[in-house]
């Protein structure tokens, strides 16, 4: 079963090598940032800007490019009236958690306005706010608006461990400051 093919693979080998390129396809890679960044830009030149349908583009374009592979959610939440909790804003797929207390990670995010890796959210314990139980790590960026205010988190979650490096969070800043100079978020 194990025969060498033609040129000294071994058909496991074969079949292991396609399994790991399968699952690096829908893996997020600058050439699908870039992608994203570009066709929200495109769209933002063309209509008139409004927060809350560009804040729906990024939502819909990433999960376009990255539903399953690695997010399983993404989604804003924005500050609300009181300034002490955080609400539910455009988002996917699946309902969350609405209002955020801040003494999770994207209230750590919102307070601080530094960017969040979390690789593997159990050992967070008591400091994370779960609001789906198949989430196992995540990534948070603060969200500014024009005079660099913060106005918000935007937050993914991924099924898997370790899912986001310093890669993701640079394009997803990128794309969120390009939406703090275009779509002037207020």
């Amino acid at each position: 079963m194990n025969e060498p093919s033609g040129n000294g693979i071994n058909q496991e080998e074969i079949h292991k090598q396609l399994l790991e390129r399968k699952m690096l396809k829908g893996r997020p890679s600058r050439a699908r940032y870039n992608k994203v960044h570009a066709t929200l830009e495109r769209k933002w030149r063309r209509r008139e800007l409004k927060s809350d349908r560009m804040m729906r583009e990024i939502v819909d374009e990433l999960w376009e490019q990255f539903a399953g592979s690695p997010y399983s959610w993404c989604g804003f939440y924005l500050w609300g009236p009181s300034g002490r909790e955080l609400i539910l804003g455009p988002h996917r797929d699946k309902p969350c958690c609405s209002p955020l207390s801040l003494d999770g990670v994207c209230g750590k995010v919102a307070q601080s306005g530094e960017s969040m890796i979390v690789p593997d959210v159990k050992v967070l314990g008591g400091a994370y706010v779960e609001c789906d139980p198949s989430t196992v790590s995540e990534i948070v960026m603060p969200v500014f608006d024009h005079k660099g205010k913060i106005v918000g988190v935007f937050d993914v979650n991924s099924a898997e461990k370790d899912a986001f490096n310093d890669m993701d969070q640079r394009w997803l800043e990128r794309i969120l400051k390009s939406f703090q100079e275009v779509g002037r978020p207020e």
